[in-house]
Order: C-alpha cells, then structure tokens, then sequence
C-alpha cells in the first residue's frame, strides 16, 4: 500500500556479518537477490521484509497460499483467534457497536482480514447496526476466498461487503486490525557498544551459491532505539526494530478519520519492556508449518516474517495525528470486560463441541497463552467515550 510505505536512503555497505543462508529457489528469493544486486550489495532489512511478504504475486502473503489454519497438515503456518473460536469476534462486537453508537458511525472497516472469519463473526452479530462493512486488501486471492466464506456463512448479509485496495481521502466507522501492525516491515538497528548500526542484507558466495547474509553498516545520523533509555544500557551485540510503516500507517488513518474509533489487537509491549536492555535479541519471529524460528533468511517467501508491536510509537503516532487514546489493556482483560465469560454461559455442557469451545475461550485470556501477551489499543475521534473493553485493567499508563 502506497500509504504504508517507509523509504529511507541506502548507503554503501561497510560490514557484513558471518551469519548466512542459502539462497532458496522461490522465486521472490531470486527477485530480491537480484534487487540487492541492482543497489550495489546491500538492502535494507524492511526493504527485504516487503518484498518477501508482500511482492504482488510472489511474496508470503500475496502468492494465494493457504497461510491460516489449525494444523500444519491443512498447509497453513499459523492461527489466529478468530479461527480459534467464533467467541472472538462475537465478543469484539460488543466494544465495536458501543463504539458505532458512541461516534454515531454505521460502518466497519477491516484491515488484514485474512479468511474473512472474523468479518463474518462481526457482521452475524452486529447485524441491521452496520450499513456497510470495508475490507481493505491488496490480494485478489484472499478477496475471493473472503467473498466465498461470506456468502456462505452469511448470504444475507454478504451485499454489506465492500473490498478497498487504498484508504479514501476521508472516512467515518469504527476501525478494527487484528494482527495487522505485526506484519508491518521494520528497520533493524544493532549496538556495537560504541554506536549504532543499521542491520540490512546482503548477498555472499558459498559454494558456488548465493546467500543471503546479515549485513550491518553504520545507521543514518540520530537513528536508535526509540527509548529514553541511554544507549550505555545496552549490551554490545544488542538488536532492535525501530517501527516506521506501522506508525506511518496509524498516522495516516488518524488524519483521514473525521468522526470514529479505532481498535488495534496484537502482540507487543510498551517501550519500556520493548526496549529493555535484557531484551538483546529484539522480536523478530518466523511462523511456517505451525513452528517458529528466529531466521528470515531461509525459506524466503515460504514463511511468515513478524515482529512485536510498541505500543507506544503506535500510541503517540495515533494522539500526534488527531485521535485520542481510548484505552490500552490485554486481550484477556478486553475481551473479560466485553462479556466473554458471559457468552460462554454457565459451562455446564460435556459434549465434545462444548469443552472445545471452553477450551478456545481459555486460549484467549489465559495469561500463559493469548491472553498476556496480545494487547489492546483503542482510538477515538470525536467524541470521547468510555469504551467497555478498558473498562477494567486499562494500563495506558505504561505507555
């Protein structure tokens, strides 16, 4: 999306690491070392998270593949909560018609919907509330398979249903993103325990094969940690993302939200425990077949490349740009707050469906599965109200 997009100058290379791996035979691997090629040996490591991600028709999430699912035998990388339970998105509605009601708003827009499932569960509970219903995504594939489930699911209700490609210049509604801001490329800094330097990619020979490999050079003028903390409290070997498309991105929908709300779910932290000194190895995870690895440099376009959220330079770029901050808690409190205990009932059933719908539930606000680790953040754009996910718990002052 031209919206998202992040540029930094390149500068000639000056160091290359000692990590490397082999050159893959997907053809986006190909595309980029021929790109990195063209910039004169070395890119930038957000560069090479876009285009393996997000190449039209080549990248992770842009080729059609199957990339959500339950089990590594259906072909699938990962699972998110609405695949694990309906009870997600039922929940989530809760906040989002109080939040329709609130701003006077009657439409939802979705970013990274993924199979759809969680605009399905939205749409069967929100109902005659919602006059339209905005997905905004790039790929053709993912839209046809959105449009399949919806009608399946939700004949009725399906006409609701409008796919965007880019933002307009104004919009109203009530914005949802769920495991949309990990997905985001990101720069990544490493400290030497002198200075800063910019960790991209490079290209090295083994064998008579190419290899991608861990290239550092020194990074541009004041670029470091985003953090208050003094960079002598970092470990040499130390790396970071720093995370400008992501608030480039809330920036651009806070100015172009002229009456509305916003809710962001996600995995992350504030600054303060992102950036903390014990953290040397930074966030960056890769999701294939259900497993995670620390390395995206194999199996270039096979793989999901992620990183955490700071919450805080998602916060600030969101209050420096019109919205206000409704409130910042974890899932698990968010959707306890919204009802979720409630919808489950008294537990009583012991039937298989019954204990496999607890059990989903439990994934979700357990602290040692999802329920710490994802957060919530809310915005807002006239007017100010009291949402009910942060209700209890909210923690917008770790921010």
């Amino acid at each position: 999306m031209d919206f998202l997009q992040w540029r930094m100058n390149r500068q000639d290379p000056t160091e290359h690491s000692v990590v490397s791996a082999p050159l893959n035979a997907h053809p986006v691997a190909r595309l980029i070392r021929d790109e990195i090629r063209q910039r004169g040996g070395w890119m930038r490591f957000e560069r090479f998270m876009e285009l393996a991600l997000y190449t039209p028709g080549l990248g992770y999430y842009s080729s059609g593949r199957r990339v959500l699912g339950h089990m590594p035998q259906d072909g699938s990388d990962f699972v998110t909560a609405p695949e694990l339970t309906p009870l997600f998105g039922q929940t989530l509605a809760t906040q989002v018609i109080e939040a329709l009601e609130a701003t006077g708003t009657d439409e939802v827009w979705e970013f990274g919907a993924g199979s759809g499932a969680l605009a399905i569960q939205l749409l069967g509970t929100l109902g005659d509330r919602l006059q339209r219903y905005t997905i905004v995504d790039l790929s053709g594939t993912l839209r046809d398979r959105q449009h399949h489930a919806l009608v399946k699911a939700l004949p009725e209700m399906a006409h609701k249903v409008v796919w965007a490609d880019s933002l307009p210049d104004q919009l109203q509604g009530v914005v949802v993103g769920n495991e949309v801001l990990d997905a985001m490329p990101v720069h990544l800094l490493t400290w030497t325990g002198d200075h800063w330097m910019e960790r991209g990619v490079g290209l090295a020979s083994e064998a008579d094969e190419a290899v991608f490999v861990w290239a550092d050079q020194p990074a541009p003028p004041g670029a470091r940690a985003p953090t208050e903390r003094p960079d002598n409290e970092f470990v040499p070997g130390t790396v970071v993302e720093t995370h400008g498309q992501a608030e480039a991105f809330i920036a651009t929908l806070a100015q172009r939200m002229t009456r509305g709300a916003a809710f962001f779910i996600d995995y992350g932290f504030p600054e303060g425990e992102y950036y903390h000194p014990q953290r040397t190895g930074g966030t960056l995870m890769c999701h294939q077949g259900h497993r995670s690895d620390p390395d995206p440099l194999v199996n270039v376009g096979e793989k999901d490349i992620t990183t955490h959220v700071n919450f805080t330079g998602i916060a600030l770029s969101g209050q420096e740009n019109g919205w206000e901050v409704l409130g910042y808690t974890t899932q698990g409190r968010f959707l306890s707050n919204c009802g979720l205990l409630a919808q489950l009932g008294d537990g009583g059933g012991t039937s298989a469906a019954d204990f496999k719908t607890r059990a989903a539930a439990q994934m979700l606000i357990a602290e040692h599965e999802m329920g710490e680790l994802f957060k919530v953040i809310g915005f807002v754009k006239d007017p100010w109200f009291e949402a009910i996910g942060f209700s209890q718990g909210d923690r917008t002052h770790t921010l």
